[in-house]
C-alpha cells in the first residue's frame, strides 16, 4: 500500500529521511512489516561517494542500512504496536545485536526490507523490542541483523525515562 500520509506525518524524520517507497506487508499476529525502499545514486551518503567502477562502485552505505533499521522499526510500531508520535511515543535504538553487511545495495532494484519482532516486553510506558531484519535486493540478501529497540511514552515536563538493558531484549 502506498504511504499513508497521516503515517508520514507521524514519522520524527521529515519525508526525505524516511525514504521508504511503500508498506507492503503487515502482520500484527506475526510482528512482522515489510516495506520497499528504492535505491538510487541520490541517496544519502551514497550521493557523496567517490565512485570508482572497480575499487569503489556506487552504492547504498552500510550507515544507511542502520539508519532504515530504525525507520523499519518505526513501521512496525505504528502499524502492529500501534504506537503514535503525536501521542509522544518515541523510539530509539538501544542495542546492534548482530549486523551483517552480505552485498552490496546497488542503485537500481529497489529494497525490500522486512522486519520481525522477535521478542518484546513492556514495563509501564515503555515497551522493549528485539528486532530481526532482513533487507533484500531482489534475491539477494544484503543485510541481516538484530537490533533492542525501545520505545517510550515522553511526558512533557518529565526526564527522559530510562530502562536498564537485560541479556534478554
Amino acid at each position: 500500500m502506498p504511504l499513508d500520509p497521516a503515517f508520514v506525518d507521524d514519522c520524527p524524520y521529515e519525508p526525505e529521511a524516511l525514504l521508504l517507497e511503500e508498506v507492503l506487508e503487515i502482520d500484527k499476529v506475526k510482528g512482522r512489516v515489510v516495506a520497499r525502499m528504492p535505491v538510487h545514486a541520490e541517496l544519502p551518503i551514497t550521493k557523496h561517494q567517490k565512485v570508482h567502477p572497480v575499487r569503489h562502485p556506487r552504492h547504498m552505505s552500510g550507515g544507511l542500512m542502520v539508519h532504515m533499521t530504525g525507520m523499519m522499526g518505526f513501521v512496525h510500531a505504528y502499524y502492529v504496536l500501534e504506537l503514535r508520535h503525536h501521542d509522544g511515543w518515541i523510539g530509539y535504538g538501544a542495542k546492534i545485536h548482530e549486523a551483517r553487511f552480505t552485498a552490496l545495495a546497488t542503485p537500481g532494484t529497489p529494497l525490500t526490507l522486512e522486519a520481525t519482532a522477535v521478542r518484546s516486553r513492556r514495563i509501564r510506558d515503555s515497551i522493549m523490542v528485539r528486532y530481526k531484519f532482513e533487507f533484500r535486493q531482489g534475491e539477494t540478501v544484503v543485510y541481516e541483523g538484530e537490533q533492542t529497540a525501545m520505545w517510550l511514552k515522553m511526558v512533557e515536563g518529565q526526564p527522559l525515562p530510562t530502562m536498564p538493558l537485560t541479556s534478554g531484549a
